[in-house]
């Protein structure tokens, strides 16, 4: 990483607002086409990567870690080492969308269900009319299957948004990302399910008091388990000097 980092429970997150990462992006990366890792984190990945040393690894190697959760945003404020905002992984992917809708920039789409990948693509031609996609992949293939990666080497595209959920996107752009020439690599975890129509994202409202994460639980109360990791992160940046 070559910009500020503040690392919180040793992960590093870029010190950036989105727009400036949108511009390093495209200025250091995109143009010049190099190779970059980007990844969007939330505390479920930082504490996953408590958990899995090749996770861990993965992300220590990364070129960009966006805070994307609120969470790390207080966390940040609780190390006294605030960062200057979050970044949500989705609105980071809609902003390159429409950098693409206005230079040439190419895309390439990995994951999701066959039917609601598809969907997604005509919303995006519908949405960026001007949008290049070089090509997709639905999400159901063997992580050792060498077909999505030598489509990627032979279309060449600028991004690849790679929507596995983690930690099974950073595992397979971390495993590929030697194997090709160029290319942003981001995870986008649910993205596509959001572009297709069949997730929406919360109200504004919610959006801006921070409270995504209960109007997902509203909706979907199967997620609560998923939810007691938020506390359990706060309580171990308290607990820890990293």
């Amino acid at each position: 990483m070559t910009n500020q980092t503040i690392t919180i429970l040793d992960v590093p997150f870029v010190n950036q607002r989105k727009s400036e990462v949108v511009q390093d992006l495209y200025h250091q990366y995109i143009k010049e086409e190099k190779k970059a890792l980007v990844v969007t984190a939330n505390p479920e990945i930082v504490m996953q990567a408590r958990e899995d040393r090749e996770y861990h690894a993965i992300l220590k190697t990364a070129d960009i870690i966006v805070p994307d959760g609120i969470g790390v945003i207080i966390a940040s404020k609780m190390k006294k080492t605030p960062l200057k905002e979050r970044v949500p992984g989705f609105e980071l992917m809609e902003d390159l969308l429409t950098l693409g809708n206005e230079k040439p920039i190419s895309f390439y789409i990995v994951g999701a269900k066959p039917e609601i990948l598809e969907e997604a693509v005509q919303n995006l031609h519908t949405t960026y009319p001007n949008l290049h996609l070089a090509g997709h992949h639905h999400g159901y293939f063997q992580n050792d299957d060498e077909t999505i990666i030598e489509d990627i080497q032979r279309t060449k595209p600028d991004v690849i948004l790679v929507a596995l959920g983690f930690p099974r996107q950073e595992k397979w752009i971390a495993a590929n990302l030697p194997k090709v020439e160029k290319g942003v690599f981001m995870g986008v975890g649910g993205s596509i399910d959001v572009l297709a129509g069949h997730v929406k994202r919360a109200p504004v409202f919610f959006q801006k008091v921070h409270l995504e994460w209960f109007y997902r639980l509203l909706k979907q109360p199967s997620r609560w388990r998923r939810m007691l990791v938020l506390p359990q992160f706060i309580i171990t940046v308290m607990k820890t000097k990293e």
